[in-house]
């Protein structure tokens, strides 16, 4: 198996981050265009915008929380040579989950479902870097690589 193939769901979640933001941009143009926006206080103050854009906003915050160790996983996994299929496994449900997550965040906001998201994503990425620790252990053993 390419180690490379790891950069696949890579490649999805910063798509999928890359999607929201379109999406925030298309929600704020609508907002000033409606009058929703205090324009005085936008650029320095959150509670000038609408709710709408609000919710978006802090999806995109949540794509730069755990993600950015699901990168940092990833790559380490890729950089280890110890990219195989359960590691390729653990980071293609990492994205499924980050893509339900987005998808209650930015449609009912469900709260409780959210959580389940984010919490299948967590335990996903513990499981990703038990991967790498078990990779490290090895390799201080001297048993090299997988």
């Amino acid at each position: 198996m390419s180690r490379d193939l790891i950069f696949v769901p890579v490649l999805v979640q910063v798509l999928l981050t890359l999607g929201v933001y379109v999406r925030l941009i298309k929600v704020k143009i609508r907002a000033m265009k409606a009058g929703e926006v205090d324009m005085s206080r936008r650029a320095l103050h959150e509670d000038a915008w609408p709710e709408s854009v609000l919710q978006i906003n802090n999806n995109i915050r949540n794509q730069f929380e755990l993600p950015v160790l699901f990168y940092v996983m990833s790559f380490s996994l890729w950089a280890l040579d110890s990219v195989h299929w359960p590691a390729l496994a653990a980071a293609s449900l990492f994205v499924l989950s980050r893509i339900a997550h987005a998808y209650f965040h930015l449609g009912s906001n469900y709260v409780p479902n959210r959580r389940r998201a984010f919490t299948v994503g967590w335990w996903v990425l513990a499981a990703m870097a038990l991967l790498v620790a078990l990779e490290l252990v090895k390799r201080a053993m001297g048993a090299g690589p997988v």
